[in-house]
């Protein structure tokens, strides 16, 4: 994608397991923390975090087989239902809950947020930016329900059912009083603020109460 010189002199973001967000997330967490994954998938970014950062993971997903599979990898993870069974959690039971590239599929993203900030210190929110020139360019000029490289589905199979932007979050985020303590956008390699709304594909923010 076109990158304007602001951004080309931003640093390179190296990858964790082939996704430059999750090598944010493992800048973002501090060594030995208690960690709560949501929406886990196999556990790859939870092994690699209790490998290289010897934290206490713990994860959630959905998929029975995703589950087994992340078992087999040695994590600790539970069948669950992000969107209801967070409730059994005593509050602050984690130094981090991260929700990664997840929150466009839950059915009620507010109440998931809310949860997250209960059961964690803070939490690691990472979504695709719904704002990004690829989707607005591909509404005005298709005049259908965008499909890009990160909105790769039609709109009756996808399993993105709640859209939003780095505008969006930034708003809840001051509606809700949350503290925002980091905002890294990316796009591709490169992270960069100047017009985040527009030029970044992948948001990570960093809130607490």
């Amino acid at each position: 994608m076109p990158l304007t010189a602001a951004t080309r002199r931003r640093a390179f973001v190296s990858e964790i397991l082939g996704r430059s967000d999750y090598a944010i997330i493992g800048e973002l967490i501090e060594p030995g923390t208690r960690v709560l994954d949501l929406g886990c998938g196999e556990g790859e970014l939870l092994q690699w975090l209790a490998e290289n950062k010897g934290v206490e993971a713990r994860g959630i997903e959905v998929d029975p087989r995703r589950v087994q599979r992340a078992i087999a990898r040695g994590v600790s993870v539970y069948q669950g239902d992000i969107d209801q069974d967070l409730a059994g959690y005593p509050d602050q039971s984690f130094d981090y809950v991260i929700l990664s590239q997840t929150l466009q599929e839950t059915r009620r993203p507010l109440r998931v947020l809310r949860e997250m900030l209960r059961l964690g210190r803070r939490a690691i929110v990472t979504f695709p930016n719904y704002g990004h020139w690829s989707v607005r360019l591909s509404l005005l000029w298709r005049g259908r329900a965008p499909m890009t490289r990160r909105f790769p589905h039609h709109w009756y199979d996808s399993p993105n059912i709640h859209f939003t932007t780095v505008k969006d979050f930034d708003e809840l985020a001051r509606a809700e009083s949350w503290t925002v303590e980091r905002q890294i956008f990316l796009a591709g390699h490169y992270q960069g603020r100047f017009l985040a709304n527009l030029l970044a594909e992948v948001a990570v923010f960093l809130i607490k109460k």
